[in-house]
């Protein structure tokens, strides 16, 4: 190993585990709340089981609107809600806040095109089966679409990567964060260029993982 790296290897170490905090805390995010919302919105329009103009203009202004937002000013903008939420705007904790916003909308709009993929024959068929909602999305729609929201899924881990890199600036750390500040600010370019590696490495590990198990699940 790199002298470098072994000078720095602790606080690589702890910059790594604040990656991993926050991208682990959008991925349930995105999962637990982006999940249902993508699915609300396919739901709600025209033609659909749910079929709700109101609600579903709503939050397909919502969604449009935080994904619109560059991502260095809507973490400024949510510093007073992220203080509401956490009780401080500082350190990775508060990174998690904004992420996670992002997360959601992210997601969301994957989930929802994921699902307008499948085919119309499929949902025709569940209704005239006398299937619930709640049977047509968790027993066709989930199904049928289970290989694209995967690969959304991973997608979206991949951008969840690149927006924590920009987290140094409410405290929250992470490799970006590392990279700039002991590698660029301090001149030491091989500092920086070893942690754009495990970036690189890292993008890709979880890059190779989504694909693979989306052809597994395909049954197409």
């Amino acid at each position: 190993m790199p002298e470098i790296l072994l000078q720095y290897q602790g606080a690589i170490w702890q910059a790594i585990g604040e990656t991993f905090i926050m991208v682990g805390v959008s991925i349930l995010a995105a999962i637990l709340a982006g999940l249902p919302l993508g699915t609300l919105l396919f739901l709600c329009r025209k033609g659909q089981q749910l079929e709700n103009q109101l609600i579903f203009s709503t939050l397909n202004l919502l969604v449009n609107i935080t994904r619109s937002f560059p991502f260095l000013l809507l973490v400024v903008f949510l510093i007073p809600f992220t203080r509401l939420i956490i009780g401080t705007a500082i350190g990775t904790a508060a990174a998690t806040v904004p992420l996670a916003i992002i997360a959601i909308a992210h997601y969301s709009r994957l989930v929802e095109q994921s699902l307008l993929d499948v085919p119309k024959g499929v949902l025709e068929a569940a209704v005239s089966m006398g299937a619930s909602v709640r049977e047509v999305v968790f027993k066709f729609l989930y199904v049928e679409a289970r290989s694209g929201l995967v690969l959304g899924l991973t997608t979206s881990i991949i951008s969840f990567i690149s927006y924590s890199t920009i987290m140094g600036v409410v405290g929250g750390g992470g490799i970006g964060d590392f990279a700039i500040r002991y590698g660029y600010q301090q001149f030491k370019t091989d500092l920086m260029m070893y942690m754009i590696f495990i970036m690189i490495v890292l993008v890709q590990l979880i890059q190779f993982t989504g694909m693979t198990v989306a052809r597994l699940i395909d049954k197409r």
